[in-house]
């Protein structure tokens, strides 16, 4: 089963690629506010240098949480875009063992079939000026 893992809850971005339980490569960059525009392209160049396509994916697994708002959000509307798009299991999970626990889920077949970011603290939403 080859596993696309995506970590985007802190200004340097993680992608990686799992064939089962072994790592195959792995993307780590500086991606700070251009996060939206880069991490396609980095997807691209990790699946290239592993000499896979994404028609070779067969699982997507995000990093849940807590951190950054803006960089979840894109990890997650990324990750639940290629899942759905590629018809693809997905698995959210949030420890120090996030991949490990990931993959458990996802070879065992397990399929939330969408990820949802936990922030750590409640979203403040400023009223409306009137």
């Amino acid at each position: 089963m080859n596993i696309l893992l995506i970590k985007t809850d802190q200004p340097t971005a993680e992608l990686y690629l799992y064939q089962d339980k072994d790592k195959v490569c792995e993307k780590i960059w500086q991606a700070d506010r251009k996060l939206a525009e880069s991490i396609h392209l980095e997807i691209a160049s990790l699946l290239n240098k592993s000499g896979k396509s994404l028609s070779d994916l067969n699982a997507i697994a995000v990093y849940n949480g807590p951190g950054s708002f803006t960089g979840l959000r894109i990890g997650h509307s990324v990750a639940n875009a290629l899942s759905y798009s590629l018809k693809l299991p997905i698995i959210a999970t949030s420890s120090e063992n996030w991949i490990k626990d990931a993959i458990t889920k996802l070879l065992a077949g397990d399929d939330e079939k969408i990820a949802l970011p936990h922030y750590g603290s409640p979203v403040r939403i400023t009223k409306p000026r009137k």
